[in-house]
């Protein structure tokens, strides 16, 4: 019986998870990058530095010069309404247009459009048609090719080999090659993420989960691979709500000291963001059949 009402319960929270999903897609669409001019090339970044500078305005004041008019037209695929073109001019940063949505990939840029745009938020500030970045310190960041090792799936991208740039109030401080990923010699490939929640998984299914309690651990888990590549957390995928509804915490305490301990002795190859080691979360889904196996649910 109990196990019915899990599975119920279960059904129910899969359920309102889709909805989520699919209404959180309508918001959550790939976005299109701006464009960083560099040494004569152009290339796309993943630096919202013109958003950066709107989010420090006065609401009423943003909202009067990026609200509505500013994104009409506008698709899933760019919710600003705008992509933005810096310069990288000597040791300076510099913000050289903002044009409608796509405008770049079809060679129709509107510069006195652009212009206009530029002096409605900057006023004075715009000088020779361009604005010197004044407002940013920070890292900027483009790709050396295009080998992408981590995409949220709407705008953020880390990319195996990268160029840094520090800025700092607009000057250029530095600039360096790095890549983010780092081989261990007794680490598992991570590059694929969608291979790691299977090397999960096959870890655990050698695992014994038939128990006298008969407790049943089948749920959604995030698995924390640490910035050193070693599994260091493990936690269910629900609210401390839902957690106190649906399991007792014997159960509880039980399901993840047996994920953890089935799983800390795995070691991975090192993922890094802008040069830096980073943790990740890794999802799985696992169902636990009456005599113990373990079945892959994780989409």
């Amino acid at each position: 019986r109990w196990r019915q009402c899990f599975m119920t319960s279960r059904l129910k929270i899969i359920t309102i998870l889709c909805f989520s999903f699919w209404t959180s897609g309508l918001f959550g669409s790939p976005q299109t990058p701006d464009y960083l001019i560099i040494k004569g090339d152009t290339i796309p970044t993943y630096n919202l530095l013109l958003e950066s500078y709107l989010q420090k305005l006065d609401t009423v004041e943003a909202q009067r010069l990026f609200g509505l008019a500013f994104r009409d037209g506008s698709s899933f695929n760019c919710w600003r309404g705008y992509q933005a073109i810096y310069l990288v001019h000597g040791d300076s940063l510099f913000l050289v247009d903002i044009i409608n949505c796509g405008a770049f990939r079809n060679k129709n840029i509107n510069k006195l459009e652009s212009l206009n745009k530029m002096k409605a938020i900057f006023g004075d500030a715009v000088r020779q048609n361009r604005v010197f970045i004044n407002w940013f310190s920070g890292v900027i960041n483009y790709p050396m090719d295009n080998s992408v090792l981590r995409w949220d799936g709407v705008f953020y991208t880390i990319y195996e080999r990268e160029t840094i740039i520090d800025i700092d109030l607009g000057k250029v401080t530095d600039t360096r090659n790095v890549s983010n990923y780092e081989d261990d010699p007794k680490g598992i490939d991570r590059r694929d993420k969608e291979k790691v929640s299977k090397i999960l998984f096959q870890k655990l299914k050698r695992t014994k989960w038939k128990n006298s309690e008969e407790f049943d651990c089948s749920t959604q888990y995030w698995v924390t691979i640490d910035k050193n590549g070693n599994v260091s957390k493990v936690r269910m995928n629900y609210t401390d709500e839902q957690v106190q509804k649906y399991y007792d915490k014997e159960e509880y305490d039980f399901c993840l000291n047996k994920m953890y301990s089935s799983l800390k002795t795995l070691k991975f190859d090192i993922i890094k963001d802008k040069g830096v080691p980073i943790a990740e979360d890794i999802y799985i889904d696992i169902w636990m059949e009456d005599n113990g196996r373990l079945k892959n649910w994780t989409d």
